[in-house]
């Protein structure tokens, strides 16, 4: 008598580990119950296409999935979303910080999502664990400079994501570039095995750049929050007039809009190195509207 073969994680409609099956979505909770679906398809020959997020998923989100969807070979669009406590500083936005679970996890079967990794805070940071990642000099520039130890948190969570989740490459947006560029150098610097790969900012009509925070702005500061991508295109204009031409643009612009309180205005090589003096570079500003934060970057070619 023949054995029936043995289920596989890949599909074929077999419900295998932790209720995988191809081409279907599945909530995973913990670590114990995602990471030997992941391992499993990995060996099978999948490759695990990685999000992370934050959760309320906009359209920034869904270019995320969709760019790892189409990734080469057989591959398995994942998502994580995790509210990471280590990356809020006192008095940031932690408790109002959305999480509109149901509408994330329909995001997800829309675009065609086949992993969602959802865990706790005790999942991620049980008891007893206070380990974390230090970023290096850059983790304290720009964005570190304006929330101290934010970076380091940022790290900690996706280097865990890596561990558990084992993706063969990782998806994050242009929009918040310094993390992607830190992200990337702690990928190469601690050797983990997976390739990140940047997506450029996705843009309301007038050229806000889509962000879970644009919430938070009344109709009159989502009428003015362009500005910030106005400065920095008009910078990005001048740019073949050289460095000091950029940022003079780009504060004059900002100046025209006082309801931007403005935190920084940097140009630096893509690496966020300093003084760009020719060739590819990165316009970088960050600004308070009332009581929401806005960052934004563009690509400058000098």
């Amino acid at each position: 008598m023949t054995r029936p073969m043995a289920a596989s994680p890949l599909g074929g409609g077999a419900r295998t580990l932790g209720g995988y099956r191809s081409g279907a979505l599945t909530v995973h909770r913990s670590p114990a119950e995602i990471a030997p679906v992941t391992r499993a398809l990995r060996a099978a020959g999948r490759k695990v296409a990685l999000v992370p997020t934050m959760g309320a998923l906009h359209e920034g989100h869904r270019e995320l999935i969709r760019h790892a969807r189409r990734a080469p070979g057989s591959v398995v669009p994942a998502v994580s979303i995790f509210v990471n406590p280590l990356q809020f500083g006192a008095g940031e936005d932690l408790d109002r910080y959305p999480r509109p679970l149901e509408a994330d996890l329909e995001a997800c079967r829309e675009e065609g999502v086949e992993l969602v990794f959802l865990p706790g805070v005790a999942d991620m940071y049980p008891d007893g664990a206070d380990t974390t990642v230090v970023p290096g000099a850059l983790g304290d520039h720009l964005e570190g400079a304006v929330r101290p130890g934010h970076f380091g948190g940022v790290l900690t969570v996706v280097a865990k994501l890596f561990h558990i989740v084992a993706p063969d490459l990782a998806f994050f947006g242009e929009k918040d570039y310094q993390q992607l560029v830190l992200v990337q150098k702690m990928v190469r610097d601690l050797d983990f095995p997976l390739s990140v790969v940047g997506v450029p900012t996705v843009r309301e009509p007038d050229g806000l750049a889509i962000s879970s925070r644009n919430a938070y702005l009344s109709p009159d500061e989502r009428r003015r929050a362009p500005a910030l991508h106005r400065a920095l295109a008009a910078g990005a204009g001048v740019s073949a007039r050289g460095p000091q031409a950029v940022l003079d643009a780009a504060h004059a612009a900002l100046a025209e809009e006082p309801a931007l309180q403005v935190e920084y205005v940097e140009l630096t090589d893509p690496q966020l190195g300093p003084d760009p003096q020719a060739g590819r570079a990165r316009l970088l500003a960050a600004a308070r509207l009332g009581r929401t934060r806005l960052i934004d970057n563009v690509a400058v070619q000098l």
